[in-house]
């Protein structure tokens, strides 16, 4: 079975209502329609819902595998918005909400930070800066997590590591130029991810251009640093491996925000 099978099968198991803010757009009305038909997800089109329903029928979809929420409909407006204002971990008040809720990117992500969808599917439409500002506005961070990052994952042939040909890297698209903080938080963040996306025991390595201490400046410094976070279990020196992504033991990480058993060494890049 191969990793986009095993999210299949993942999906399919217990599937969620996902929000599409730029359900307007050919290619992303496709996606949803196609995942909700094969029971993946159910489909939220957010945005113009006449508008929405005329395109599905020029298109030859099945309106009946979609919901599609109106932003003009006022009565379930007004749900959310007393719905969001009423938590204790919103800032935005009613006029100031309803104002950013005439977006419907911002509209799907106050629906899923009151619960009534469990993510927002966006990024065809918006720019990749725009779906984050927006998700750290109206949704926040996890509690302890300051940096917001991503994973990417690859399939390398040829490679034989713990999971096979496939290896996740991290940070691969949000956080340029992390500080020793944020390094840190980017790497819990990732063994976080692969745990709960593809149920690997995660490990981490943190990759530098120093082989065995070798060199020195600020880049090594930062890694160093990075490994060295108060956010483990234990203050080691950092661990050192060859370029073959092959680590050797490490401290694992404490228990914060999931049950993680990460090892950390520091991996330079010939």
């Amino acid at each position: 079975m191969s990793i986009l099978d095993t999210i299949y099968a993942k999906a399919k198991e217990n599937p969620q209502k996902v929000a599409f803010p730029e359900a307007a757009n050919e290619k992303m009305m496709q996606a949803a329609y196609e995942a909700g038909r094969d029971g993946y997800i159910f489909p939220v089109l957010v945005g113009n819902a006449e508008e929405l329903r005329a395109l599905a029928a020029e298109r030859g979809y099945d309106p009946a595998v979609f919901t599609f929420v109106d932003l003009g409909d006022e009565e379930y407006k007004t749900k959310i918005i007393t719905a969001y204002v009423a938590r204790e971990d919103t800032r935005l008040k009613e006029k100031a909400l309803a104002r950013r809720m005439q977006d419907p990117l911002y509209y799907a992500m106050a629906m899923q930070k009151v619960g009534e969808v469990a993510v927002t599917f966006a990024g065809i439409d918006n720019t990749t800066g725009d779906v984050l500002l927006a998700g750290q506005m109206m949704i926040g961070l996890k509690p302890d997590i300051s940096t917001v990052s991503s994973i990417g994952l690859c399939d390398i042939p040829g490679f034989e590591g713990s999971e096979g040909s496939l290896l996740a890297i991290g940070d691969s698209a949000v956080c340029t130029n992390p500080n020793p903080e944020q390094l840190a938080d980017i790497g819990i963040s990732a063994c976080e991810t692969v745990e709960s996306l593809l149920g690997w025991e995660p490990r981490c390595a943190f990759v530098c251009y120093s082989t065995l201490g070798s060199g020195q400046g600020e880049l090594i410094d930062k890694v160093t640093e990075a490994v060295r976070s108060p956010r483990r279990s234990a203050p080691t020196s950092p661990s050192t491996a060859s370029s073959s992504l092959t680590p050797p033991s490490a401290p694992r990480l404490p228990p914060r925000r999931s049950n993680a058993r990460a090892r950390w060494p520091a991996v330079p890049m010939l």
